[in-house]
């Protein structure tokens, strides 16, 4: 119970979009409710829109999905 504690907390610290300030948790709750690539993610969170137009945060949307897919 306690390392999901410490996960869920982590997720809300962890800003995956630095640009725009995009949380872990933001992105797993859209791939939750289903997005399923990298451009669904991006619309609903709006991670990938700032400064670096999701040159930063990309990779690591991607690498979300992939770990995070539900089905």
């Amino acid at each position: 119970m306690e390392q999901n504690v410490n996960s869920d907390v982590l997720d809300k610290l962890t800003k995956v979009c630095i640009c725009k300030g995009i949380t872990r948790a933001a992105i797993k709750t859209a791939i939750k409710n289903g997005a399923q690539t990298v451009k669904e993610v991006q619309k609903v969170t709006g991670a990938g829109g700032g400064a670096c137009k999701g040159k930063r945060c990309t990779e690591k949307i991607q690498k979300l999905l992939s770990e995070f897919k539900i089905g």
